[in-house]
């Protein structure tokens, strides 16, 4: 399976075992013998199935949550009937009748809490007869040794007793006639000492006789109270077994209820931090440094598979391009903004840093022939730094760089961020409406953006309005525009003024007679964004990645003009 392992990371194959009502799972299945990386016990385990994603369901115990995904649903079905099945397996065999007897017991017991104890009258007086019964007890206990003493000698005058009986029977039977004259006077001493006996033993007899009832009295009333005591601590149990039912009962209909409200409102489920699901917003807890190291990671898979796939298929599609020479004049809503900002974006592009416009570019990329500058702004806390960068590029024509930037016929070939872009409507040939949906790059959300896209060739003219190079400056305006009929789904919508400016020179000049080949072109490119990424993303995230992905995205897209052009006409 699938499972999710960090935003760096994301989704790794693991190896899953479900075994003696245990989910282990190891990096891979030659890694069983040398001792799992994760377990989860399959009884106290809640399974839940996505609510978006059919092949994906999450284990978790406590505020331990696996997030797993399968290759189809079938195989996903598969997995969550084979972990019920196990989890009911164990579970029945875990309670027992005698198992749940004791395990039952013990719940009881532990759940009368001490709250409940002192609410029940009856019960706190019991406890308390207990404690009185358990001193006295005590007592009893202590002065042991003295009731062994207090014995031995209640034996010990019986014993003495015993001993003058046995000398009056054996003068009885003697026929001694002497034994006669002294008969009256051993009489008289024998009763003396029977009286001496009995005076004796009566008292000890009275200690042992209360000493007796005492014991007798003390344990009768401790088995009695703890008869009652058990008596009322199942009455309690009762009690909270019935409460506990109407807690799950109303914990249930709320849980329906929330489910319900989460549908009707088209919400997410709760999120764990850490998991798939996390996204950005204002109130975020996941760091700076964090949130760009996955958005940098997400970026180089992106980037990589996009190499892969140009590899595989380098495009070989003829170039069938526009020639727009003057804008098409016609009467849509848009054309007077198209006019408008393509002039605007083209005067401002061609100004040299510090000549006019703006203050306070600053120069913040360097590669080569290729400069990048910015000038740090903020709107309503956004970043929306404007952009400019200049590059000079060998063996192409501003036509051609121009074309590939705004025909959609292409735009899947060199954009690898697009998820679907599609033409909602076409002005004139030169100018279309685009809805793009941007791939998301975890834990930023999705993005979308609504823009018009207008290409034409800019003729310059000297003061006699005499045409001068007409074939050398081309431009591509982008413009987000408002589409009431577009709905954001679950995006958020970016907005941006994005101009490319290409002017072609031919250096060196061919000789006389000779015709204008690849190796005479050169390009001046010049690129001007002011994008808005709406949402919420820490700052020095942002300007961390458009330092980085700008120059990448300029040297990616020249690469791939001249790909693509090479060993074809010139189109200038």
């Amino acid at each position: 399976l699938s499972k999710w392992t960090n935003y760096i990371h994301g989704w790794q194959q693991r190896f899953i075992v479900l075994k003696d009502g245990t989910l282990t799972y190891y990096k891979s299945a030659e890694e069983t013998a040398f001792g799992c990386r994760g377990a989860v016990t399959i009884v106290k385990a809640q399974i839940k199935l996505h609510e978006f994603d059919d092949c994906r369901f999450d284990v978790g115990v406590s505020d331990c949550v696996w997030y797993l995904r399968a290759q189809s649903i079938d195989e996903r079905n598969q997995w969550v009937d084979a972990i019920e099945t196990h989890r009911q397996y164990n579970d029945s065999a875990y309670g027992s009748d005698g198992s749940l007897r004791r395990h039952g017991s013990a719940v009881s017991l532990g759940s009368v809490s001490m709250t409940s104890i002192k609410s029940n009258r009856g019960l706190k007086e019991k406890l308390n007869e207990i404690e009185t019964f358990r001193d006295i007890l005590c007592q009893q206990v202590l002065h042991s040794k003295q009731y062994v003493e207090t014995l031995q000698t209640y034996f010990d005058v019986c014993a003495q007793g015993i001993g003058i009986n046995h000398k009056l029977n054996g003068i009885n039977e003697c026929e001694d006639s002497d034994m006669d004259l002294g008969y009256n006077d051993i009489t008289n001493h024998s009763n003396g000492l029977t009286k001496d006996v009995a005076k004796e033993l009566a008292p000890i007899s009275m200690d042992l006789k209360r000493d007796a009832i005492t014991f007798k009295a003390t344990t009768a009333g401790i088995i009695a109270t703890l008869s009652h005591c058990i008596e009322l601590m199942h009455q309690r149990e009762d009690n909270w077994k019935r409460r506990l039912e109407k807690e799950m009962e109303k914990r249930k209909r709320l849980e329906d209820l929330i489910k319900q409200s989460q549908l009707e409102s088209n919400q997410q489920n709760v999120i764990v931090i850490g998991g798939p699901d996390y996204e950005e917003g204002p109130h975020s807890m996941i760091k700076e440094d964090e949130f760009f190291d996955a958005v940098d990671a997400a970026l180089d898979r992106n980037e990589q598979q996009d190499e892969e796939r140009r590899q595989l298929k380098l495009v070989t599609r003829d170039m069938d391009a526009p020639s727009p020479t003057l804008p098409s004049i016609c009467g849509h809503p848009l054309w007077s903004e198209i006019e408008r900002v393509t002039t605007d974006q083209l005067y401002y592009s061609r100004l040299e840093i510090g000549e006019g416009g703006p203050k306070g570019w600053e120069l913040f990329a360097e590669d080569g022939e290729m400069r990048l500058y910015k000038r740090e702004l903020e709107v309503d806390g956004l970043v929306c730094d404007p952009l400019k960068a200049v590059h000079t590029v060998k063996g192409i024509s501003g036509h051609e760089m121009c074309y590939h930037f705004f025909s959609p016929d292409v735009r899947f070939d060199w954009e690898n961020t697009l998820e679907s872009m599609k033409v909602v409507e076409e002005i004139n040939p030169n100018s279309l409406i685009f809805h793009q949906i941007h791939k998301r790059v975890w834990p930023a959300a999705q993005r979308d953006t609504v823009f018009w896209s207008h290409i034409r060739r800019h003729q310059q003219t000297d003061d006699n309005q005499n045409t001068i190079n007409p074939n050398n400056v081309w431009i591509v305006c982008n413009n987000s525009t408002d589409r009431p009929d577009i709905s954001l789904g679950r995006c958020l919508r970016m907005t941006m003024t994005v101009s490319l400016v290409c002017e072609t020179y031919i250096d060196p000049l061919p000789a006389e007679g000779k015709e204008i080949t690849r190796d005479n072109l050169k390009c001046k490119i010049i690129y001007c964004s002011t994008i808005n990424p709406g949402g919420w993303a820490p700052a020095s995230v942002l300007r961390a990645l458009y330092k980085r992905e700008y120059p990448k995205f300029l040297k990616r897209f020249t690469q791939y003009v001249k790909d693509v052009t090479e060993g074809k006409d010139i189109l200038l």
